[in-house]
């Protein structure tokens, strides 16, 4: 690789903004595509579904056999609300090979006895959010049911363009949701991106069960044209 293009890569990297590299097999010639040109590239359609897939792939375009060498930052899951459904939501998310973190001021919740091997942060989402570059590539699920913990943390969640936001609760905890966080400003096309009642509907009854719809939402959204938000287009304000 040329040092010019693994240097673009690097900062491309760098800053959690998912790049492909394409390699001609016969000839070597390599060049790079940013996120930001994917959609007006000859090999988009291409490009946009093995990005989703998270894959590298070989392709023959015409004559030509193309390898796409495929670089997108690590998902990260940042879960607001140290509650039942997160113990099982976490580790489930890990096991995806998710970053995962859990925000929850109330102490007696967020300790390391009950999630170990989770990062657990005892604090405000005002006062942790906004040093974490929540980004494109971040899904927020706010669990609490709480509005003084769960608002700001959906707020931030839409103002950073994550790829997934959920909200635990009933149609109408949710209409009175949307309501209060219309009079903080944000508009109905803003608001729809909240996915509540939260999870994919499998009939779920206990938290664990809850936590799989969760999980599933979640990677039906980074991994699916068609499921809703999914993979987040650098077009999305930061």
């Amino acid at each position: 690789m040329k040092r010019e293009t693994l240097s673009q890569l690097n900062a491309e990297r760098s800053a959690r903004r998912p790049a492909i590299v394409v390699t001609n097999i016969a000839t070597g010639e390599q060049r790079l595509v940013k996120a930001a040109d994917i959609a007006k590239d000859p090999l988009h359609a291409e490009l946009d579904k093995y990005l989703r897939m998270g894959r590298s792939e070989l392709i023959q375009v015409g004559d030509d056999n193309l390898f796409l060498n495929i670089y997108a930052p690590t998902a990260r899951l940042i879960i607001i609300g140290a509650v039942h459904i997160s113990q099982t939501l976490a580790p489930l998310a890990q096991s995806l090979g998710y970053d995962v973190c859990i925000v929850d001021p109330r102490t007696a919740f967020a300790s390391p006895e009950r999630f170990p091997d989770v990062q657990v942060i005892a604090d405000w989402p005002e006062a942790v959010l906004p040093s974490m570059n929540v980004d494109r590539y971040t899904a927020l699920a706010a669990l609490t049911h709480d509005p003084k913990v769960d608002d700001f943390a959906l707020l931030h969640a839409l103002e950073r363009g994550c790829f997934y936001i959920g909200a635990l609760g009933s149609r109408k905890t949710h209409a009175k949701r949307l309501a209060r966080l219309k009079d903080a400003g944000e508009s109905d096309n803003s608001l729809s991106r909240i996915r509540s009642p939260i999870g994919i509907d499998i009939g779920a009854v206990s938290p664990s069960e809850i936590a799989v719809s969760v999980m599933a939402q979640i990677t039906a959204s980074l991994r699916l044209p068609t499921a809703g938000v999914g993979v987040p287009r650098e077009s999305v304000p930061a």
